[in-house]
């Protein structure tokens, strides 16, 4: 396969070397936009025919699904024109009929010139008035670029338009990308008036059926812009410099036999015949076609192994139709066993082609291969790179003969269009879905924020050639439909839940109203036939419009739901997953996504949200359905151990599914950079009581459930999968042993993959990150999911569920903290997580630490989020300080509260418990919140050097209220809030004393 080099450069023969894919956005950089015609009234009116001429042409345009017709403006002389033109720089062609009344066209060609350089065409009624044009001028000196006759063809008007444009881009499109080029030999003005037309309608409806195949709209209109260039040459000379120029891109030839040398001379009888013959010595396989209007020149035709057309006869058109379609490769593939021989087969796309490559004959391999009939077919449907990659590839240059190059042929067709496929989102169509491209849309709207992620993540994993540079380990998006912001829209609209939804403070009442709601007849069908080709279990993702933008990433704030996908008929699966897309409709309305809009800049009015279905990454064990692993990378650091830098990164994995991270539950963190040296499990007591001890995973039995449930690790052992990610600790010895082949408690250290290469988790985690941060030009967040139990015949997948932009906080100074110590000092801690100076806060809501019990942390929660609410409604910030992990979904480690319930702190403190360390879960969903809105995070253990809380002196303080758990101060004097964010330490200090 051929390189994505990142600009075109030249190869050992000075050829162009070209990207493997293009956008064409660079393509056909001159167009007409704007025609001047100049014609009597009179002549306009023959033009016209009683009807507008720019209405027939911008027809003809629309006929044709073009998406630009040049506009048209029509004077009556020359004077006219010249004046026009000095005022109107957008006119850039200038077409006149012989008649006008104050000047000849050779001389309102040549005053045309002296003003600007606009081309200047002449349209006669009638070969008389062409007054000698002979293939286009009068001679090398006439200012005139080519003369046409007007035939009665409305279409003779897009050839003008379409033959000046391509003359001025065939040089830089067909070096840019190698767009191919059909030479035209005819010096006679009224045959190349007949053969033009037909030739650009032929290649234009050939371009639309090339596009039908494209991946999404925009890729629709650039794909017409590679199309086929059409090169008009009315003598040898010309024709052969023609060729010269372009020999390596030329796609057919179509050859007048009579024609002369050079301008003014006289036509000179097999021409055409010597001309094939020279194309012939070094480009056997061009297809040639001479046509004239005497019958006998069809032997010389067989002679230089060219068709032959009859000028004058009744089907001439269709003929050249006929020939465009099976010799320029303008129609299906067609296979045959040889020469003349049977079809064997017939593909008229890329997926169809493959598919026939593994079935037909290995004498029809030979037969196209020896020929070059793939390039050339690719070449024709603008697939350049591929069709130069394929060119070269004959069976003798194969040990293995046909057989060999069959392999060598579907290899790297099917690899082109994976590669293909991640560039794009393709716009969902249920008759030419192909599930290999694995990104799809549904609707014509927004794909949001954390699909748009994915897709960059998608085209970066493709730029770089990511997805292979790891030895039997594939790094892929998983299969993706995301269901765009439109269908959202008609969803809220046609049922009259927009101003409920906004209104509505019940979130039951939301999703039941949701639920119960029809959903858009069009886009259910799409995902119905989406789902008869994809039938693993999936993940039902919100993807808004503001989802992952770089200061409010709205992690944790709408719903994911997981889906079995496994019920007996396709229309119960459809509505399971209709369902599930209703719910995360609704969590765009629900409580906990109104306060922390609240918090933001954003109205609700302002969100939409799309929906992501996405396969999940894993295999199915026994009732379960998970991946070996997950995790959460982030490519800086808030919290680096001694011995890595913030810019290391650090990533936390898990056994089975990821919600253990995004939760902030039990899970293994470590450095990529350092993979064997991992702080958290430096001692026993360490691994033994900070390591994984459930895992997560999606049950397949469930029916329409759409919820995890979490599993004890001996579940995870009967089904083999905590070999890969498991140590053994021996309590005779009180030590911890790799693997799990000896008797006693298993831990969950991945030792196995990270001390021993089993899988090459930290490599590709460095790699993604560098790539990452390279193309969103800061740190970044990466969620992923690996497969070590993939299909038979499968490599281990590696899939990327998401990436964004990771918010830091901005240190525009640092921050002198002065005296730590002392009893002026409330808190001091040397892992802080912000930068600034805080005045003005008087308010604390504590959890108060004598009286606090593990069993009551929801209930402490819930106290919790009463006091968020109260002193957010009165805009009043406060300083929280509590014990265990904010914001852990297992009430054991801490405090489960979720984000909307303390939005309003503007300081955290948290504090470990007696018997239980604390260490910053990076990869929850909370965490990720504090570091989108700035908030001040204090982190302190008991055994920390230096760092302090004075529970006395807060336990001295009186209260405002007092609940069970939860204690709010009010301070007459405010606390003062010091953070150096580059050190990671921070002090606050206790108000003065009046």
């Amino acid at each position: 396969m051929p390189g994505d080099p990142a600009e075109t450069g030249s190869d050992t023969r000075g050829r162009p070397v070209r990207p493997l894919f293009h956008d064409y956005q660079d393509l056909m950089r001159y167009r007409i936009l704007h025609i001047l015609l100049v014609a009597t009234p009179y002549d306009r009116f023959l033009l016209e025919e009683a009807g507008e001429l720019s209405e027939r042409m911008m027809g003809e345009f629309r006929n044709l699904d073009l998406h630009y017709a040049p506009g048209l403006t029509g004077v009556s002389t020359g004077a006219e024109a010249l004046s026009l033109i000095k005022r109107q720089d957008s006119i850039n062609l200038i077409v006149t009929t012989p008649h006008v009344a104050d000047m000849n066209p050779d001389r309102l060609a040549a005053a045309v010139k002296k003003v600007r350089d606009i081309p200047v065409v002449l349209l006669a009624w009638d070969p008389g008035e062409l007054n000698g044009f002979t293939g286009g001028s009068h001679g090398k000196e006439s200012a005139i670029e080519r003369a046409f006759l007007w035939q009665g063809d409305a279409r003779i008007l897009q050839a003008i338009i379409k033959s000046v444009e391509d003359r001025r881009n065939v040089e830089h499109d067909t070096r840019a990308v190698g767009v191919q080029v059909i030479l035209l030999i005819e010096d006679v003005v009224r045959h190349y008036s007949s053969f033009l037309p037909a030739m650009y309608s032929e290649l234009l409806h050939h371009s639309q059926r090339v596009i039908s195949e494209a991946l999404n709209f925009s890729q629709k209109i650039l794909r017409m812009r590679a199309r086929p260039k059409v090169l008009l040459c009315t003598t040898f000379e010309e024709a052969q410099a023609a060729f010269d120029a372009y020999r390596d891109d030329v796609l057919g030839i179509i050859s007048d036999v009579e024609f002369p040398l050079a301008h003014g001379e006289k036509p000179l009888p097999e021409a055409g015949a010597l001309f094939a013959q020279n194309v012939r010595a070094t480009h056997p396989d061009i297809p040639i076609v001479l046509h004239s209007t005497k019958p006998e020149y069809a032997q010389l035709a067989r002679e230089v192994e060219a068709r032959f057309l009859l000028k004058g006869s009744a089907n001439m058109l269709d003929d050249l139709h006929t020939i465009m379609l099976e010799d320029f490769s303008f129609g299906d593939f067609v296979f045959y066993r040889k020469a003349g021989g049977e079809e064997v087969g017939r593909a008229g796309n890329l997926r169809k082609l493959e598919e026939n490559l593994r079935t037909v004959p290995g004498e029809s391999i030979e037969f196209h291969g020896a020929r070059n009939h793939f390039s050339r077919w690719l070449k024709a449907r603008t697939e350049f790179a591929l069709a130069e990659a394929l060119r070269p590839r004959k069976p003798e240059h194969y040990e293995g003969g046909a057989e060999e190059l069959r392999q060598d042929l579907i290899e790297s067709i099917a690899a082109y269009r994976y590669e293909q496929g991640q560039r794009v989102v393709a716009d969902f169509d249920r008759i030419t879905f192909d599930p290999a491209g694995g990104f799809h849309r549904i609707g014509a709207g927004s794909l949001g924020g954390k699909a748009r992620g994915l897709a960059f993540v998608r085209r970066l994993l493709s730029s770089h050639a990511v997805r292979r540079r790891f030895r039997g380990v594939e790094i892929a998006i998983p299969t993706t439909a995301v269901i765009a912001t439109d269908v959202f829209d008609h969803f809220l609209d046609h049922n009259h839940l927009r101003r409920f939804a906004i209104d509505c403070a019940d979130d039951q009442e939301i999703a039941a109203r949701f639920a119960a709601a029809a959903f858009p007849e069009a886009a259910a069908r799409d995902v119905e036939a989406w789902l008869d080709k994809v039938r693993d279990p999936l993940a039902v993702r919100s993807s808004s419009l503001l989802e992952d933008s770089q200061h409010h990433p709205f992690t944790g704030v709408y719903d994911t739901l997981m889906l079995p996908n496994n019920a007996p008929t396709i229309e119960e699966r459809r509505d399971q997953v209709i369902l599930a897309v209703k719910r995360v409709y609704a969590s765009t309305f629900s409580q906990n996504a109104k306060m922390y809009l609240n918090a933001t800049s954003y109205r609700l009015e302002e969100e939409k949200m799309a929906v992501m279905l996405q396969r999940i990454v894993g295999s199915a064990h026994a009732s379960r359905f998970y991946p070996d692993l997950s995790g959460v990378a982030r490519s800086h650091n808030f919290y680096p151990a001694p011995a890595t830098a913030a810019e290391d990164g650090v990533a936390a994995v898990a056994l089975g599914l990821g919600r253990a991270i995004v939760e902030g539950g039990d899970c293994l963190r470590f450095c990529p950079r350092y993979p064997q040296n991992v702080p958290q499990l430096a001692t026993v007591a360490d691994m033994l009581g900070s390591t994984q001890r459930t895992f997560w995973a999606l049950p397949l039995a469930g029916g329409a459930e759409m919820r995890e449930e979490s599993f004890g690790l001996e579940t995870a052992e009967a089904d083999g999968t905590l070999a890969a990610v498991a140590s053994t600790y021996s309590r005779d010895n009180d030590a911890v042993y790799d693997g799990i082949s000896r008797p006693g408690p298993r831990i969950v250290t991945f030792a196995p993959l990270l001390k021993h290469g089993l899988f090459p988790l930290a490599a590709i985690l460095e790699v993604l990150m560098d790539k990452g941060e390279e193309g969103m030009g800061g740190p970044v967040e990466i969620e992923f999911a690996v497969n070590l139990s993939p299909r038979r015949g499968k490599p281990k997948e590696f899939g990327v569920l998401q990436m964004r932009p990771l918010a830091l906080a901005q240190e525009h100074e640092a921050i002198e903290l002065g005296d730590v110590q002392g009893a002026d000092i409330l808190c001091h801690s040397r892992s802080v997580l912000g930068n600034g100076r805080l005045e003005g806060i008087h308010d604390i809501v504590v959890v108060d630490f004598q009286r606090f019990e593990r069993s009551k942390s929801r209930e402490a929660a819930a106290e919790i989020a009463r006091l968020n609410g109260e002193l957010r409604a009165a805009h009043t910030p406060y300083l929280l300080i509590g014990v265990g992990r904010w914001g852990s979904r297992d009430p054991w480690l801490g405090i489960p509260v979720t984000w909307d319930q303390v939005s309003g702190a503007q300081v955290i403190v948290e504090a470990g418990l007696r018997d239980f360390k604390v260490t910053p879960s990076q990869g929850s969903h909370f965490f990720q919140n504090l570091t989108a809105f700035n908030v001040g995070y204090f982190t302190l253990n008991a055994d920390d050097k230096g760092g302090s809380l004075d529970w006395a002196w807060l336990d001295a303080q009186p209260d405002e209220s007092h609940k069970d758990h939860v204690r709010h101060l009010r301070l007459a004097e405010p606390l003062l809030v010091k953070m150096n964010g580059r050190k990671g330490e921070g002090v606050i200090v206790k108000p003065s004393p009046s």
